[in-house]
């Protein structure tokens, strides 16, 4: 804990790192630099009367002021990156010792290093006994390389623990978790080494855990929480799904057993195996002739389990899956906005000063956005100012500062350039002539029209492929370079150029870039370009055939039911890149597990006198049709990626199942059934979050109009050098708003917003989230009297409220 360390002396913490964090951005603006503690001072500061709440990160130190207002920017910054990060307020740092350890671990470059330690410890399966051929590495090369990159994860354990400290980094779940991880690893490694020979390394599955642990991937992260806050429902339905499934499993025993040809049902745990097998309909109707042979009225049996199950208990497993992940979709984004919000708050905190202490002003707005986003023009902060001070008195309320998350994504221009890119340019008369082209309601008929030839073009030239052959190539070459090199392909890819140069002259390059579907064009246009000249070039080339037909795809945009799927598709894009990765995670889990039980077995003629054999014969010269079924093994991680896929498209799985039974024994059927669990569990979720994307797009377009999008997305500000000087403006802040506030004029700038779920939530959630935020205020103890310090240059210390102070913040932390 942070209140049992002695102080630190002044030669710590911050000061050791006061020239990377601070310093070297004293002059710049928002800085106090010039100001001195006397009377009412002058220049950038207003003396002692201005000081802020002491930041606890400087306790025990001796501060100028300047430093004092450098330091609570600082520690304001963190709280709002920890909020943006959706971290918890228990790992922040509280004293000055703790603050070195904090800024390295939360440094980008060691975010990068900690992301490619993390990659090269999965990418070691590759190279590890059983390793792909090409990648082989001996032991003592792929062990000295896990061991540097768990060397590099330890540091950060290390320098987390220097700040967090023992008793708060017991009760962080995947800390813990990553660092006994961390220690098997570490202790496998070293073995390794000293016997030169790898062992049952069954752990290697749990490598993951270090990536999904950076700070790249919080969005799987999220993701991985969501499916283990979906997982009670879940598992409620797999235990009535598998009741059932035991159920059948014995009735089938009964009904069944006695048939000799059905020896699907020999014994209790044959009709189990059959029966979750057929969950899957993979081995549907074969376990079924058998017996529907000798009466007709066996298929009623296998009839209602299949309807019971699959029809019925998968498709109400997944209602309960969507319901629960709308409702944990909901929550998860009423406990960011309240977790940005008191962030906000510990942030207002530390910014206000003791003359103003309820509202922050200018300058230390300023100054906390030179620590949080260094990246941003002095211009940016301003509008940003002016956009969150509605209530224009010149400081932001606590009420105001708590929205500054949604003025961050604002990008700001002059009003003025929205008028069109060519006024006043050498390209207007062309420019405009395009415009007013484009423009017309026909032109876009136009181009569907060549679209649509373009399409018919494509159907006459495979049919005269088909027809005919040229004597000079082969009937293949020939047939792909009808299709996608004759004349008929230039014209047209010809037009569709002539069609993004018209609309670039009418929009600009960047306007024209805005739009998703003009990227589409351009890009499929420039492929099919590409594969016409390659194929010119080199008529092997068949894969460049598959460029042409995508222009087609435009004509979907026509329908408004595309048009929400397409939508539906760019909302879902962040989200599904994150359960990519948490299925390669899974992946990767099942193919180590997986080549740890069953690397080195042969499955070649396996399977003699079993149901499965015709799928596993194998001769020197050749193989059956269904011979192949032998390549689906577990030998190194590649072969085993392939092979889990086949198991998650589930058509066959259980010849594989069953050949491992043959082989390895009757208890390696458990490895592929949960396997088969587990991508049921994450496809789910999968769905019901498509389906929760699609519903919401569609409530979103009917409850909003075009006119109610473009104030959502847009704001404007209206300012002039007077009231940038009135609010406080000066020093370089001044000099860098001077060029776009001429004297005696009013500017008005526009803010844009990209379109994300995020920013669509809060119009969705709107009256919720109003609601939220009134429990959030009627639940918060307000600050009651100021409190005294002994500290000369510190002014009152407002007292936290008591919600905020027993749940977040740990002692030492001072207000």
């Amino acid at each position: 804990m942070a209140s049992m360390r002695s102080p630190s002396s002044p030669s710590d913490g911050y000061k050791r790192f006061s020239d990377d964090f601070a310093n070297t951005s004293i002059n710049n603006y928002g800085s106090n630099v010039t100001n001195t503690r006397t009377g009412d001072g002058g220049g950038g500061g207003d003396g002692t009367l201005d000081m802020g709440s002491r930041s606890s990160l400087h306790t025990g130190l001796h501060m100028s002021e300047d430093e004092h207002w450098e330091m609570n920017y600082h520690e304001a910054a963190i709280y709002l990156e920890e909020g943006l990060n959706n971290e918890k307020f228990d790992s922040h740092p509280s004293s000055p010792e703790e603050l070195p350890a904090y800024l390295r671990v939360h440094n980008p470059w060691y975010h990068g290093l900690d992301l490619l330690a993390s990659l090269v410890l999965i990418l070691l399966a590759f190279t590890e006994d059983p390793a792909v051929p090409a990648f082989e590495l001996p032991v003592w090369a792929h062990g000295t390389i896990e061991l540097l990159a768990l060397m590099v994860i330890g540091v950060e354990l290390h320098l987390k623990l220097k700040w967090i400290g023992w008793s708060t980094i017991l009760k962080h779940k995947r800390t813990m978790i990553k660092g006994v991880t961390l220690l098997i690893m570490v202790l496998e490694a070293v073995v390794v080494l000293c016997r030169q020979s790898s062992h049952f390394r069954v752990t290697r599955a749990l490598r993951p855990i270090f990536l999904v642990d950076t700070r790249h991937c919080g969005g799987v992260r999220r993701f991985i929480r969501q499916i283990l806050q979906s997982l009670p429902p879940i598992l409620d339905m797999l235990g009535l799904l598998m009741f059932f499934v035991a159920t059948y499993s014995l009735l089938g025993y009964y009904l069944f057993s006695e048939h000799l040809d059905n020896g699907h049902f020999s014994t209790i745990s044959d009709s189990f195996v059959s029966m979750f097998v057929l969950l899957t309909t993979a081995n549907f109707p074969d376990v079924m002739m058998p017996s529907y042979a000798k009466s007709k009225w066996y298929a009623v049996f296998f009839i209602l389990y299949i309807i019971t199950v699959l029809y019925v208990l998968m498709n109400l497993m997944l209602a309960v899956v969507y319901e629960t992940f709308t409702r944990i979709e909901r929550e998860k984004c009423r406990a960011l906005l309240l977790h940005r919000r008191r962030a906000a708050r510990h942030a207002f905190r530390l910014l206000v000063s003791r003359r103003a202490p309820d509202a922050v002003r200018l300058r230390h707005f300023a100054g906390l956005m030179r620590h949080y986003a260094p990246h941003y023009s002095g211009l940016d902060v301003y509008l940003m100012f002016k956009q969150l001070n509605q209530s224009g008195t010149g400081g932001l309320s606590r009420s105001e500062f708590a929205n500054l998350y949604e003025v961050f994504a604002l990008r700001w221009a002059p009003q003025t350039a929205r008028a069109p890119w060519y006024a006043e340019s050498w390209l207007e008369p062309g420019a405009r002539a395009a415009s007013q082209l484009v423009h017309k309601p026909y032109f876009e008929y136009v181009i569907y029209a060549l679209i649509v030839g373009n399409g018919l073009a494509m159907v006459l030239r495979v049919l005269e492929a088909g027809a005919g052959t040229d004597p000079n190539l082969p009937g293949l070459q020939h047939s792909a370079r009808l299709l996608c090199a004759s004349w008929d392909t230039w014209l047209f890819l010809s037009l569709f150029l002539i069609e993004a140069a018209l609309r670039m002259m009418a929009s600009g390059v960047a306007a024209y870039l805005e739009s998703g579907w003009n990227v589409f064009d351009l890009s499929v246009t420039l492929l099919a370009l590409m594969g016409a000249v390659m194929l010119t070039i080199a008529p092997k080339l068949y894969i460049v055939v598959i460029f042409r037909p995508l222009r087609l795809m435009r004509l979907y945009k026509l329908k408004k039911r595309y048009r929400d799927v397409f939508g539906t598709l760019v909302l879902l894009s962040p989200l599904m890149s994150s359960a990519g990765c948490v299925m390669l995670v899974m992946y990767y889990f099942f193919a180590i597990v997986g080549m740890e039980l069953f690397a080195g077995l042969d499955l070649r003629n396996c399977c003699v006198n079993t149901t499965v054999e015709d799928f596993y014969k194998y001769s020197e010269n050749s193989s059956t049709a269904l011979g192949y079924y032998y390549l689906n093994n577990f030998e190194n991680l590649v072969t085993s990626g392939v092979s889990l896929f086949e198991l998650t498209v589930v058509n066959n799985w259980f010849i594989l199942m069953n050949a491992y039974a043959t082989v390895a024994g009757q208890f390696s059927r458990i490895y592929f059934m949960v396997f088969y669990l587990f991508t049921m569990v994450v496809l789910t979720i999968v769905v019901a979050s498509v389906l929760e994307a699609f519903r919401f797009r569609i409530q979103y377009k009917r409850s909003t109009t075009k006119r109610d999008e473009e104030k959502l997305l847009h704001e404007e500000v209206h300012t002039s050098w007077e009231e940038a000087t009135r609010l406080g403006a000066g020093g370089e802040l001044a000099d860098e708003l001077r060029p776009f506030l001429p004297a005696g004029t009013e500017v008005t700038f526009i803010g844009s917003r990209p379109r994300t779920k995020e920013v669509l939530q809060r119009r969705m959630y709107h009256q919720d989230i109003q609601k939220w935020l009134a429990d959030e205020d009627d639940n918060e103890v307000p600050p009651s009297t100021t409190l005294t310090s002994n500290d000369p240059l510190a002014p009152p210390l407002i007292q936290q409220p008591e919600a905020e102070t027993n749940h977040q913040l740990r002692p030492g932390y001072q207000l």
